[in-house]
């Protein structure tokens, strides 16, 4: 299983919402943390920033919203589902967990809060993209499975696409993270926004 820092994690407590591209086009809404908000980084090299470019450079006429709220838990994301999906939102990718397993939050609990989110985004029709996280090594081997499977598990229940894990390639490698050995450096976002690529670029090209 891919390395975790152990450390707690940084702003635990803000909640302070970036915020959100406007434009005219159809909306690809990113729910999720600091890694999303992309906490100590500029905003031009936040991944959902690069994702923006990557569009642009396709050709579609998809924006990017920037919904991540640094220090959020699956239950957080959940309150705010209704302000995320604001306009006219075809795609979301859901990025949260990664507060959940820094403290220690069951398992079944971060399950039942994504489902929510997953049902609530498919009632409307919106295309939903689950982007994994892991727990840090501090709880125990039983609640590092038990949360590892949480992601693989929804995205079979709901038929929805999945990144296997948000930080694939990044978490602890110190030359690809801020001093926190959390949040990703500028480098460290370029590859997770090429995890995140693979798999919206097939989605957005066929739901063109």
């Amino acid at each position: 299983m891919p390395p975790f820092p152990q450390r707690p994690t940084a702003n635990a407590n803000s909640s302070t919402p970036t915020t959100p591209t406007t434009g005219a086009g159809p909306r690809i809404v990113i729910l999720g943390d600091s890694l999303t908000a992309g906490l100590g980084l500029p905003v031009g090299q936040s991944y959902p920033a690069l994702l923006q470019q990557r569009l642009k450079d396709e050709g579609s006429s998809y924006q990017i919203v920037n919904a991540g709220v640094s220090g959020d838990t699956s239950a957080g994301g959940l309150s705010r589902l209704d302000w995320a999906l604001d306009g006219d939102v075809r795609v979301m990718i859901v990025a949260l967990g990664g507060n959940d397993g820094l403290r220690g939050l069951p398992a079944e609990q971060l399950k039942d809060n994504l489902a929510a989110i997953i049902t609530r985004a498919q009632a409307r029709d919106i295309t939903v993209i689950l982007a994994g996280m892991e727990a840090p090594p501090n709880y125990g081997r039983d609640y590092i499975v038990a949360f590892h499977q949480v992601y693989p598990a929804l995205a079979k229940a709901y038929h929805v696409a999945l990144v296997p894990f948000l930080l694939d390639g990044v978490a602890g490698r110190d030359a690809l993270n801020q001093p926190d050995g959390i949040h990703p450096s500028a480098a460290g976002a370029r590859i997770v926004a090429d995890n995140v690529w693979k798999v919206l670029k097939p989605v957005v090209k066929s739901s063109r």
